[in-house]
């Protein structure tokens, strides 16, 4: 057990770094009106946790290597990877309804928690 927990706390460090560096370098001589860092490592996070999970489904990756990269790295880097694979793979399974469900869901209840906390802020 503890090995896992050490594994996913590596991975988490490391991708908390890879964000950061991402961040620092579109924040230099990009415009700040558009999230161009947040759009880069959701579309690389999303992309690593396909072509990862499709390489590995051809070969035996133990399990901690799996914590230390899905969970640890790109669940620090980003957590919408997790949450566009889980998406693809509930269409691929046959749960478009859920697969829409929680699309949808995940997208409204989300920006209206932002939104909410937000504005419950600006109370205090």
């Amino acid at each position: 057990m503890i090995e896992k927990v050490i594994a996913v706390a590596v991975g988490g460090g490391a991708g908390a770094v890879l964000r950061y560096l991402t961040y620092l370098y579109f924040d230099k001589g990009h415009d700040h009106y558009f999230p161009w860092a947040t759009l880069a490592v959701n579309l690389i996070g999303s992309f690593l946790i396909g072509f990862l999970w499709g390489l590995f489904d051809k070969m035996y990756v133990s399990p901690g290597i799996r914590l230390f990269i899905f969970v640890g790295l790109l669940g620090s880097f980003t957590t919408f990877s997790t949450f566009a694979f889980d998406i693809f793979n509930m269409g691929k399974n046959g749960s478009v309804f859920q697969g829409l469900a929680y699309l949808i869901g995940t997208n409204v209840i989300g920006i209206s928690l932002a939104a909410g906390g937000y504005y419950i802020s600006k109370l205090m």
